[in-house]
């Protein structure tokens, strides 16, 4: 089996830097985390994708909470999508629920439109975040999305509550989700999850808080990312 993927925030170059050195394989590029996460600038992009050289997932998001917006919002946020692919990202981070609780397909489709999405060899990959955690049906969403193009990983904790709940549901989705896009588990993960995760076949994993030693007013610690990258390779999934 291929070694899990380590996922970190980074809300700068320097966070970047750091989690690199301790083991990270991917970037996930927010702004404003008292907001849970928005969309970095591309002055920002451009600063991280020179001083390291992982794969950069970028956050598309312009206000706390999983609705868009109006039309002037959506219209909005697609212009920076479109600036931060023109600066060469091609990763992204996005989902957005109506007013049902079920996917913005509208807003989904006219983001991934903009980032090109579904557009042949240089099309961009992307995350459906914890949007599915709030969502009124995970299954329905995620039928909702099937086949939507880019969609390669689902960020979730399984439970809107974190993943101490969400853990019977994330073992159950691994459990059903092969050739789908992949679980990305996120959200409250802690170390002593890894073991029970690991079984369920989950290999992908995304820590934000957990990088820092010294809490969202600190920057990730190398020491902190390599704990999470020496954890994951030493736990082995059974069978």
């Amino acid at each position: 089996m291929s070694r899990p993927i380590l996922e970190v925030i980074a809300l700068d170059a320097a966070d970047a830097v750091a989690a690199q050195a301790g083991g990270a394989d991917r970037l996930e590029l927010v702004s404003d985390m008292a907001a849970d996460g928005l969309s970095p600038s591309r002055e920002t992009f451009a600063e991280i994708r020179s001083a390291v050289d992982l794969p950069l997932r970028v956050m598309l998001r312009a206000s706390d909470g999983f609705a868009c917006g109006g039309a002037a919002a959506l219209d909005a946020l697609c212009a920076r999508a479109e600036a931060l692919r023109a600066e060469g990202a091609d990763e992204f981070v996005l989902g957005f629920l109506d007013s049902d609780g079920l996917a913005d397909l509208a807003a989904i489709r006219a983001l991934t439109d903009a980032v090109g999405a579904g557009s042949g060899l240089d099309e961009s990959r992307w995350t459906f975040h914890r949007a599915i955690d709030r969502a009124a049906d995970r299954d329905v969403l995620r039928q909702q999305l099937a086949g939507l193009p880019g969609l390669d990983t689902y960020l979730t904790a399984g439970s809107a509550a974190g993943v101490d709940e969400g853990l019977p549901v994330l073992a159950e989705e691994a459990a059903r989700g092969a050739g789908g896009p992949r679980i990305m588990v996120g959200g409250g993960l802690r170390l002593d999850h890894l073991p029970a995760l690991r079984a369920a076949r989950i290999d992908a994993f995304h820590i934000g808080g957990a990088a820092r030693p010294s809490g969202w007013d600190g920057p990730v610690g190398i020491a902190s990312v390599y704990q999470w990258r020496a954890a994951l390779d030493e736990v082995v999934p059974v069978g």
